[in-house]
């Protein structure tokens, strides 16, 4: 194995990791849809199926973007945003009486490094693309 070989491997690795959580949410959700519209009925979207499909498609599809590496940078982009947009919904630690709050401030920092770690997959990518076609 070649440098750039183990390089590569790591690297998608790396990816892999970053997305799991999405690869098996996504899976739980279409395995348990019934469970994920009623999740969306508790974060009070509506109409929760249109939610809960559009949710799983999200999670699959941007991490199939980014492992594949068919518009990387836009399937961490849209990861990143679902991320924020999630984690300001469901990790409202302020909210939350004392003893609760330490752990879901935990999950909403953990969270806002998913988003800094989609951001710089993003960046990285668009920094590649523009170098290959200069």
């Amino acid at each position: 194995m070649t440098m750039r070989t183990g390089s590569s491997i790591i690297r998608w690795v790396a990816l892999l990791l970053l997305c799991a959580a999405y690869l098996q949410g996504g899976f739980d959700k279409a395995v348990d849809f019934a469970g994920a519209i009623a999740e969306m009925q508790h974060f009070g979207l509506t109409p929760p199926a249109p939610f809960a499909a559009a949710t799983i498609a999200m999670e699959f599809g941007a991490s199939l973007c980014i492992l594949t590496g068919f518009y990387r940078w836009l399937g961490a982009l849209a990861l990143a945003v679902f991320t924020l947009m999630a984690t300001f919904m469901a990790a409202r630690f302020w909210e939350l009486p004392l003893p609760q709050r330490i752990p879901a401030a935990n999950t909403f920092f953990e969270h806002l490094g998913l988003v800094g770690g989609f951001l710089l997959v993003a960046w990285h990518d668009l920094r590649e693309r523009r170098a290959a076609s200069a």
